[in-house]
């Protein structure tokens, strides 16, 4: 291990970073070894990949200073990222899919000379050699595996000369084999001197590869501790904190026949990773299910699924009609016909004006997307439409000139308010939140709260998915427990402690009520 006695090969002094009135970082102090592992920890939303992006460049600080090898720093680019040494990673690949591996690596680097592809593949290839990367190098990327596409991506920072690499969730698409691969290659780069920073929330990963533990929780370091010196349950406990108590209305659940029941269901993505793996459960009627897990575990393509927009490898997902207690096979259902069915599965989306809204179209229009294909084809009737916006934006206080504003022009809050006031004004018998509340304020954010236990006294079977546990605690009558595309416990809302909840996100384990 290659060591400099009393500097740091990068240090982070008091960082801030906000969003408008959303602090993604706090006054966040943090340092990096020579030739260490430091895995960075946190729940969804606790500033880790923000943290990150402002040492690679994508972000510059608001306040606070960045320090490499204790010289003072600007980085304003990746491009100055890169001269300081810096390379990340990203979790979601950036390469030309009909070029080379050599190709997507020297792309965009002015070398001295005359360029030779034939030196900068046996460049490569000695890159390769001294870490144990496994890569052909004139082999196309969309012919390449995950894994191999990510082998390209690290290459490409080392081939520009990083020694601070940042790795963001390096494993979360890679097999268990996969995995041990890449930890051989971090282990070797670390014996060369490299520094390396990975953003994680798998524990064992943490305990078997890391050398130190930094803890980010609600933006803000909480801790950097000796991976030796500590329990995966006291990382859980540091990670998520002591609950916090909110208030929300929970009413208790009362004559729950099911309404939703998924079986055996398990999905392949288009890059061969299982997605969804043989998962399991029922959503009842007059109940709010949440469904818990880092980002990435699959909490959106379950609700793709049950929503008729991907079909599951096997599996079955039926759904009880409320009317007169038939089974309907949702799988066999296009989404069209599933809302044609009268089963009305109302989804909000994570990307509210990629799948949920048309940014160009006015409230009222976007009102009218849930049932233009009822009215005449040559005229269309505004007014029930224009009545619905106009309610919601009473109800919700949505922030806007008028129904008639343009959705793009509207705050990412207010965004979504106007989304989901639209698909609970649905009445579903079945209704799928995915994070309803993210961007709000407190008080509008208890506004959802309340409409989401209006439609389960309404007898609707809630599905909720949701970053915050506080709220996942208070709020829901169960907890099911997503990781790595698998249930990994379903609990009991009122009874089921965060750390419990914390550690059941973080490794695979069945613990179901």
């Amino acid at each position: 291990m290659n060591t400099q006695d009393n500097v740091s090969a990068l240090r982070l002094e008091h960082i801030t970073k906000t969003f408008g009135s959303i602090v993604a970082n706090k006054d966040v102090d943090l340092q990096l070894r020579y030739g260490e592992v430091l895995a960075i920890l946190g729940e969804n939303g606790s500033g880790k990949t923000t943290l990150m992006n402002m040492i690679s460049g994508i972000y510059h600080p608001d306040e606070g200073q960045i320090y490499i090898k204790d010289q003072l720093v600007s980085i304003n680019s990746p491009k100055d990222a890169f001269e300081y040494g810096i390379g990340m990673v990203h979790q979601h690949f950036k390469l030309v899919d009909v070029f080379t591996a050599t190709e997507n690596i020297v792309l965009g680097i002015k070398e001295k000379g005359r360029f030779s592809i034939k030196r900068s593949a046996a460049k490569i290839a000695e890159i390769c050699g001294r870490y144990g990367f496994d890569l052909d190098p004139n082999k196309k990327i969309y012919e390449m595996s995950v894994s191999e596409k990510q082998t390209v991506e690290i290459v490409k920072v080392l081939y520009r000369g990083a020694d601070i690499l940042i790795l963001d969730e390096p494993t979360a698409v890679l097999t268990p084999q996969e995995t041990d691969k890449l930890f051989n290659v971090i282990r070797r780069m670390r014996q060369d001197g490299k520094s390396i920073i990975i953003i994680t929330h798998k524990l064992h990963e943490v305990m078997e590869i890391s050398d130190r533990v930094a803890v980010l929780r609600k933006g803000e370091h909480i801790a950097t501790v000796e991976t030796k010196d500590v329990t995966e349950s006291e990382l859980t406990d540091m990670m998520v904190g002591q609950k916090i108590t909110l208030n929300i209305e929970r009413t208790l659940s009362e004559n729950t026949p099911d309404r939703l029941i998924v079986s055996g269901v398990s999905m392949t993505n288009k890059e061969g990773v299982k997605v969804i793996d043989d998962i399991s459960f029922s959503a009842k009627a007059g109940e709010i299910l949440g469904i818990a897990g880092v980002a990435g575990s699959g909490q959106r393509e379950l609700l793709e699924l049950i929503a008729g927009l991907r079909t599951p490898d096997c599996g079955d997902i039926t759904y009880v009609d409320p009317s007169t207690g038939n089974k309907v096979d949702l799988r066999k259902k296009t989404p069209m016909q599933i809302r044609d069915l009268g089963v009305r599965l109302s989804f909000v989306p994570e990307d509210r004006l990629g799948m949920g809204l048309v940014g160009n179209m006015d409230i009222i229009d976007n009102m009218m997307l849930r049932t233009y294909k009822n009215g005449n084809p040559l005229f269309l009737d505004r007014q029930p439409s224009r009545v619905l916006a106009n309610d919601i934006i009473r109800s919700l206080e949505v922030v806007t000139p008028g129904a008639t504003t343009p959705v793009r022009r509207l705050s990412g809050g207010n965004v979504q308010k106007v989304l989901v006031g639209r698909e609970i004004s649905s009445a579903p018998s079945v209704l799928m939140a995915a994070y309803p509340v993210r961007g709000l304020d407190i008080n509008s954010s208890y506004t959802i709260y309340n409409l989401l236990n209006a439609q389960k006294k309404n007898g609707a079977a809630v599905i909720y998915v949701g970053e915050d546990l506080d709220v996942l605690l208070e709020l829901c009558d169960r907890i099911m427990v997503i990781c790595g595309g698998t249930v990994s416990g379903i609990l009991d809302g009122r009874t089921a402690e965060k750390q419990q909840v914390g550690a059941l996100m973080t490794k695979k384990k069945e613990a179901r009520q």
